[in-house]
């Protein structure tokens, strides 16, 4: 629906008109069997393609994706599953839209391919939209898990599979929930009235505390975050210093998880907080 390749059965999609998607389909169907690698990265002709606008030469880019320079002639259709996933990625991140929608892209890649992609999605700048079973794959890459939850109910729980169990599996009340957004109207307001008729509770001394310093501590998150991401998003970084973009990179997932359980805390404590 968001690609506009089907009518929802009721209500409306509405995207913002700056919003443009590059689309990785499970079924590769964007892939010419008969056309070349080279062809495929380039299908105007040449040696060199735009890649985030820098120019790339097409077998230093193919490189990047673990193939052989030597194959840039070969035909698609040549190619095992994993390839062919590996070239469908390399063609949609030369020039990612706004946002990436990816359906099953782990589907037969191996272990360093995976690594690669976690990398490539960790440089994008840009929001990603990714359905896998791969539950390990999403723990690493998701920074929020929507759970379709049932009776029209789409809820958005911070972090990825795991932290969405831990989340569900706790007692959670509906109004935390709903601070973790909510994306049903009628719910939303339903859980704005709960939240007003629960009883407050006091905090202690330390947890009163930990509640006024935390917006700070989450801001300091923020900002290393943006500054690491702004490191990341050198399209050379990875192989110019390989070293320094894999510091960075372990930084950055470290730091958004410091943040997301710094966020979860204030959740809790302002929710006892009765505020």
């Amino acid at each position: 629906m968001l690609l506009q390749e089907m009518e929802p059965d009721q209500g409306r999609v509405k995207v913002r008109k700056e919003m443009e998607f590059s689309y990785f389909d499970q079924k590769r169907s964007d892939l010419d069997p008969t056309d070349s690698l080279k062809k495929t990265l380039s299908p105007g002709g040449g040696d060199y393609i735009d890649v985030m606008g820098k120019q790339r030469h097409v077998c230093g880019y193919l490189k990047d994706f673990m193939f052989d320079p030597s194959r840039v002639q070969d035909k698609v259709s040549q190619l095992s599953g994993g390839q062919k996933n590996r070239l469908m990625l390399a063609k949609i991140l030369a020039n990612p839209k706004t946002c990436l929608i990816l359906d099953e892209p782990t589907n037969d890649l191996d272990v360093e391919t995976l690594d690669l992609l976690q990398d490539l999605l960790g440089q994008y700048d840009g929001t990603v939209l990714l359905v896998s079973h791969d539950r390990d794959f999403l723990d690493r890459v998701a920074v929020t898990t929507i759970a379709m939850e049932g009776d029209g109910k789409a809820v958005a729980y911070a972090g990825g599979w795991s932290d969405y169990q831990q989340q569900k599996g706790s007692n959670q009340s509906s109004e935390t929930i709903a601070k973790n957004k909510l994306f049903a109207p009628e719910t939303k307001t339903k859980t704005k009235t709960k939240v007003k008729s629960r009883p407050k509770q006091n905090l202690s001394f330390s947890e009163q505390h930990r509640l006024e310093t935390l917006p700070a501590e989450i801001s300091k998150f923020e900002s290393q975050i943006s500054k690491l991401e702004d490191l990341l998003s050198d399209p050379d970084l990875f192989n110019a210093q390989p070293v320094k973009f894999k510091k960075a990179t372990e930084a950055l997932f470290e730091r958004q998880e410091m943040l997301l359980l710094a966020e979860h805390e204030w959740l809790e404590l302002e929710e006892k907080s009765g505020v």
